[in-house]
C-alpha cells in the first residue's frame, strides 16, 4: 500500500506525530517568541518524560530533585508509565520527535529506493543489539542519581538539535546518536527505538508491569527485613529483567487495548507486516490480540488491511471502527492531564533538615527537638534559586542560621520553606541572614555634566533576593527618569536607595507606579521584540529628605571589574620546563595596554564572556593579562597587557576572530563562536615602568 492510503487511512496518528514535530520546531527555532514580540529562552526539557522518570528516581533515592526538573516532567513520565501499562507505548508511537524521525527515514529511504537492511526479530543479532539500550538505560540514571544532574542530556539526540548543539552536551555523544538516528535509520526500521533508545527500555519493562511489581515487592520484603543493598542494584535488576523479559518473552498480556485479528477475513497478503515499522509478523497471529513488545499501537498494520482483518479492539474482542481514534485520543488525554496535573503543584528540589535530634559522642539519640515547636518561612521570588546546585547554596547558607534546622526549594517558582524555631530566632532575622545587600547601575552618568547625584530612599516588601535589585533597576532604566543607579540594605521593609540627576523628581506615586509593576517587559534587538519576566514586588513609601553622592565614587563603586592574568611555560638554565607568569617573565620588557573603549562594557554579560577572551588570548606568547577597568575618564574599558613579540595589531586580528579557541582542559579544547564582537581597533599606550607590580 502506498504511503499516501497509509497516512489518509491513519490521519490521526499522522496529525499528532507532524504537529509535535511541527510545534517543537516553532518554539525551539523562537519564531513563536517572534510572532508575539517576546523574547523567552525555550526549555527543550519542558515536557521530557524521560528526564520526568529520571527525576522521580533522583528524588526517591536522594530526596531532591536533578537540576531544573519539576513536578511537571515527573507527572509526564508517569503518564508515560500508565499508557504502557494500561495500554501500550502511546508516546513512542504518536509524540516521540524522534520516532517521527525513524518513521520518515523509512519513508525517504522508500522513496530513494534504498534497500532496507533487515534485522529478523528474534535472531541472534536482534537479542545482542536489543541489550543496548538497557545499558545506555542503567548508564544515564546511575550517573543522574549520582549526581543530581540530568546526565540523557549529554547524548539525547533530541535535545542536541533542539538547542542546536549548544546545551549542555557532550559533543562527540551527541553527534554519534544524531548520526545513528540518520543514518542507520534509513537503513534499519527504527533503529534507534529498538535498540538505543533508554525511554523504549523502560517502556518496554513496563509492559510486563505484573513482573516489575513482583520485582518490586521482592526488594520491599529484603528491606523489611533488615538487608541492605546498594540502590545501583535495584536499578541493575530492573535493567536484567526487562531484557530478559523482552528477548525470552516478548509477549506482554495485560493491556486494555490491542490490535485484534481476524483470521477468517485476511487473505495473507503481507502489507501489515511490511508496513509495521518494527516489521512485527502478524502472520503468526490466526486470530485474536497480538501480543508484542514492540507493538506502540500506532495503527499502520490496521491502515494498510484492505480486508478489514485488523482492527484496534478491548482485550480480545473486535469492536467498532471507531476503536481506531482510541490510542490518539488516549494520547492527547493523558498529555493534556499530565500537564494540568503537573501544573498544579510542586515537589520541593530539595527537602533538607538538620540538627533536629541531638547524639551523644556513640551516637546515640540524647533528645528530639519536637515539631510542633517549628514553623515554617516562606519567602518567595528567589531568582537566584533555580536548580539543584543554587538548592544546595541556599542550603549552606541557612545551616549557619542559629533556630534553622531545614529548608525545601522550589525552583520553578523560586521559592523557599525555611523551617525554624520562633523561640530561636525571627523571620526577620533569617530573612537578614540570607539576604545579600546589592547594588545596580541603571545607566552611566557623565562626572563632566554631574559632579555628584541626589540620593533618595524607598522601601519595599518582597524583594528577598539580591537578584531584585537587578530586576527594579531596569523597570527603572524603562521610566524615561534619569534615575542612574540602586543600592538595598536590608531592613524590614527593605530599604533601597536610588541615585539620580540632582535635577531629576520621582514623586512618591511614580514610585509606586514603578515598583508595583508585575511584569519586566524589556525591548530586545531594537524593540522588535521583548522579553517578559513576571515580577511582584510591593511599595511601601518613600522616605523624607535625600543625600547628595559624589559622581566618580558612584561609578567606581558600580562597576565590577575584571583581571586574569596569563601564564607561559618556560625553560629554565638546565632546560627543564616550568610554568611562570607572564607578569614575571616580562617584567623587565617594555609592557603596552592596548585599550578598547565602549559605554556598553559595564553590563553583565561582558564580564561573563571576559574569562573566554582571556582564555582565547593567554594561548599566545606576549599577552600578559586581560582585563576589564574604568580607564582614566571613568568609561568602561577592556585592557589587553602585552610585550614583544605581540603586537596591537595581532591582538587586533585575534580578537576579531569568528572563533576562539578556547582550552577547557589539556584534552578539551574547542573552536568555538566568537564570544564579544568588536567594530573598531582600540588605543595602544605604554605602560609606565613604575606602575608594574
Amino acid at each position: 500500500m502506498k504511503s499516501k492510503s497509509l497516512i489518509k487511512r491513519n490521519w490521526q496518528r499522522y496529525a499528532l506525530q507532524w504537529g509535535v514535530l511541527f510545534l517543537l520546531v516553532v518554539f525551539m527555532s523562537g519564531l513563536a517568541n517572534l510572532l508575539s514580540s517576546k523574547s523567552e529562552a525555550p526549555d527543550p526539557e519542558a515536557l521530557c518524560p524521560l528526564g520526568g522518570i529520571e527525576a522521580l528516581a533522583t528524588y526517591i533515592q536522594r530526596g531532591s530533585l536533578p537540576c531544573s526538573m519539576s513536578t511537571l516532567e515527573i507527572v509526564m513520565g508517569v503518564a508515560l508509565a500508565a499508557a504502557v501499562i494500561l495500554f501500550s507505548k502511546l508516546f513512542c508511537g504518536y509524540l516521540c520527535p524522534v520516532g517521527t524521525i525513524e518513521d520518515l527515514m523509512i519513508k525517504l529511504r522508500r522513496r530513494l529506493k534504498i534497500k532496507e537492511l533487515t534485522i529478523k526479530s528474534g535472531s541472534v543479532l536482534d537479542k545482542l543489539l536489543r541489550v543496548v539500550k538497557y545499558i545506555v538505560l542503567f548508564w544515564i540514571f546511575y550517573m543522574t542519581v549520582s549526581d543530581s544532574e540530568l546526565f540523557c542530556k549529554n547524548l539525547d539526540p533530541y535535545y542536541a538539535v533542539a538547542t542546536g548543539f549548544k546545551g549542555e552536551i557532550t559533543l562527540w555523544m551527541s553527534i554519534v546518536t544524531v548520526s545513528i538516528v540518520l543514518f542507520c535509520g534509513l537503513f534499519i526500521n527504527m533503529f534507534w527505538c529498538k535498540y538505543i533508545c533508554p525511554l523504549g527500555a523502560i517502556s518496554n519493562t513496563f509492559k510486563f508491569w505484573a513482573w516489575v511489581l513482583g520485582l518490586g515487592l521482592v526488594w520491599w520484603v529484603v528491606s523489611i527485613i533488615g538487608i541492605d543493598f546498594p540502590w545501583w542494584l535495584i536499578l541493575a535488576s530492573f535493567c536484567l529483567a526487562g531484557y530478559l523479559l523482552e528477548i525470552l518473552c516478548g509477549k506482554p498480556k495485560m493491556q486494555i487495548v490491542n490490535i485484534v485479528k481476524d483470521g477468517d477475513a485476511c487473505n495473507g497478503c503481507g502489507l501489515c507486516t511490511k508496513n509495521c515499522p518494527y516489521h512485527i509478523d502478524l502472520a503468526t497471529i490466526k486470530n485474536g490480540r497480538l501480543n508484542a513488545v514492540d507493538c506502540t499501537l500506532c495503527g499502520e498494520c490496521v491502515a494498510s488491511c484492505n480486508q478489514n482483518a485488523l482492527n484496534i479492539g478491548v482485550c480480545k474482542k473486535k469492536d467498532s471502527a471507531f476503536l481506531k481514534f482510541v490510542p490518539a485520543i488516549i494520547t492527547v488525554v493523558l498529555t493534556v492531564a499530565a500537564y494540568f496535573i503537573g501544573s498544579s503543584f510542586e515537589i520541593p528540589t530539595i527537602s533538607e533538615t538538620w540538627n533536629l535530634e541531638l547524639l551523644d559522642a556513640e551516637g546515640n539519640v540524647i533528645s528530639r527537638k519536637d515539631p510542633s515547636q517549628l514553623e515554617t518561612l516562606r519567602l518567595e521570588g528567589l531568582q537566584s534559586v533555580k536548580c539543584y546546585g543554587s538548592s544546595m547554596a541556599f542550603k549552606a547558607k541557612a545551616e549557619g542560621i542559629r533556630g534553622v534546622y531545614g529548608v525545601k526549594t522550589y525552583v520553578k517558582k523560586h521559592n523557599v520553606d525555611v523551617l525554624y524555631d520562633p523561640n530561636m530566632v525571627t523571620p526577620e532575622r533569617i530573612q537578614e541572614e540570607v539576604y545579600v545587600p546589592a547594588k545596580f547601575r541603571v545607566t552611566a552618568p557623565d562626572p563632566t555634566v554631574y559632579d555628584s547625584l541626589k540620593v533618595v530612599t524607598i522601601r519595599t516588601e518582597k524583594m528577598y533576593d539580591n537578584t531584585d535589585i537587578y530586576m527594579l533597576g531596569l523597570q527603572f532604566g524603562l521610566s524615561g527618569k534619569k534615575i542612574y543607579g540602586l543600592e538595598s540594605e536590608f531592613a524590614c521593609p527593605l530599604i533601597v536607595h536610588v541615585m539620580m540627576a540632582p535635577d531629576e523628581t520621582v514623586t512618591e506615586e511614580e514610585f509606586k507606579e514603578l515598583v508595583n509593576k508585575k511584569v519586566l517587559r524589556m525591548p530586545l534587538h531594537g524593540g522588535t521584540k521583548f522579553k517578559e519576566t513576571p515580577v511582584d514586588y510591593e511599595f511601601v513609601r518613600l522616605e523624607p529628605g535625600e543625600s547628595r553622592k559624589n559622581t566618580i565614587e558612584f561609578l567606581e563603586e558600580m562597576f565590577e571589574e575584571f583581571e586574569a592574568p596569563c601564564f607561559g611555560l618556560y625553560n629554565d638554565a638546565e632546560g627543564k620546563e616550568f610554568i611562570e607568569k607572564r607578569a614575571d617573565h616580562y617584567k623587565d620588557a617594555q609592557q603596552y595596554v592596548y585599550e578598547i573603549v565602549n559605554t556598553e562594557y559595564d553590563k553583565p554579560i561582558v564580564k561573563m564572556m571576559m574569562p573566554f577572551l582571556s582564555n582565547h588570548l593567554s594561548r599566545h606568547e606576549g599577552v600578559i593579562s586581560v582585563g576589564l577597568h574604568l580607564n582614566c575618564d571613568y568609561k568602561p574599558a577592556i585592557m589587553i597587557r602585552f610585550a614583544k613579540p605581540m603586537t596591537a595589531e595581532e591582538i587586533w586580528k585575534l580578537i576579531t576572530l569568528e572563533t576562539w579557541t578556547i582550552t577547557y582542559s589539556e584534552e578539551d579544547v574547542r573552536d568555538e563562536p566568537a564570544k564579544l564582537l568588536f567594530e573598531k581597533p582600540g588605543e595602544v599606550y605604554e605602560v609606565d615602568p613604575s606602575m608594574l607590580n
